[in-house]
């Protein structure tokens, strides 16, 4: 009979809480090797502002990392969990690996952040267009023997593929699933999986994290009920996994506490949140570069951390991703239209404190 490893008591709590984790961007240097300095930094930020985890080897953190010629993914994740062991947090914080690729790949990769201490894999099912949804669940099944599972639905948009209802019931049975990161960016998607979750009979049991960067606000604030069995059962997104909390963290902890307090007083405030789910919104078209197709997307996270000092340049491993053509002015004009949403001056006390970076 097989084992699966379990999360700690406090990182589960935590996770099924719900809380704010960055995607961890990548720093390089002008000739693409990492910037060590300025990679710890990033970690050292995110604890800094209050995040209660990073999903490190993720698409921020750019795929080409597993470039055979490039072969960066044991760095950074290696990096990552030094800094956080260090830091000899108080609280707990959630340490997420991302896993992509074939069956064989994703198991090392498993293997790997499972020997760093992380505490789950994110598992993308982008790139598998030659795998059945049965196919999916066998290599997830694979994946949970070595490491806890957090599930990924990603858009087709950026390399995802449609997943069925029956898919994510099969997922709630894999015994160590503990949470899934819905980046449906559809509706009728991201209802699949909740619906599949609450059904399933593990409904507390498994996390919901809202990737769904066109609706933050409103996936945090919105309750989904059904009917099961004859009774109302109610699940709710409880925190992101988000590459646009990679920016303006402190905020981000800031606006889920807000959210959390709304819910908690009956949705008082609701309205105002709302109006500032907009805001995010049309914060994270302008980051994300919707209007090219998610084009500028590294480039644009890059650009906010360059302009707060944390990040030196824009540079990505892949040439071809860079800022899109006025994609720096929207981002000049979300700066002037949202300031309250930024968290410019934090950062600048945070690194008059920092004393391992260069000036």
């Amino acid at each position: 009979m097989s084992t699966y490893s379990l999360l700690p008591a406090g990182i589960n709590s935590l996770l099924q809480e719900g809380t704010v984790i960055p995607a961890h961007p990548l720093a390089l240097r002008p000739d693409l090797r990492v910037n060590e300095e300025r990679q710890r930094l990033l970690t050292q930020y995110y604890m800094a502002a209050g995040a209660g985890g990073v999903a490190v080897g993720v698409h921020t953190t750019q795929f080409e990392i597993r470039n055979p010629q490039i072969n960066l993914l044991e760095t950074v994740l290696k990096l990552a969990a030094e800094e956080i062991e260090k830091a000899n947090l108080s609280q707990s914080f959630i340490k997420v690996a991302g896993i992509c690729g074939p069956t064989a790949q994703a198991v090392d990769e498993a293997r790997l952040a499972k020997q760093y201490g992380y505490h789950l894999g994110l598992v993308s099912m982008g790139g598998l267009q030659q795998y059945s949804e049965k196919d999916l669940i066998k290599r997830l099944y694979a994946i949970a023997e070595i490491i806890p599972v957090f599930g990924f639905y990603l858009q087709p948009a950026v390399g995802g593929r449609v997943l069925s209802y029956s898919f994510w019931r099969a997922f709630a049975e894999i015994p160590n699933a503990y949470a899934v990161k819905v980046a449906a960016f559809n509706r009728y998607q991201t209802l699949d999986v909740v619906r599949a979750i609450a059904e399933s009979g593990r409904c507390s049991e498994i996390a919901l994290y809202t990737g769904n960067d066109d609706n933050i606000v409103a996936d945090l604030l919105t309750p989904f009920r059904f009917v099961v069995n004859g009774r109302q059962v109610e699940k709710q997104f409880v925190g992101g996994l988000l590459g646009h909390w990679a920016v303006w963290t402190k905020n981000a902890v800031a606006l889920l506490q807000e959210i959390k307090q709304c819910i908690s007083n009956n949705y008082s405030g609701m309205q105002n949140l709302l109006a500032k789910g907009v805001e995010v919104t049309d914060m994270n078209a302008v980051i994300f570069d919707a209007a090219h197709s998610f084009h500028g997307c590294i480039p644009g996270i890059h650009e906010v951390l360059r302009r707060q000092g944390i990040l030196e340049g824009l540079w990505c491993l892949n040439p071809e991703e860079k800022l899109s053509a006025g994609q720096l002015e929207e981002i000049d004009r979300v700066y002037r239209s949202y300031e309250a949403l930024t968290d410019d001056d934090f950062v600048k006390a945070f690194l008059n404190n920092a004393t391992n970076i260069s000036q």
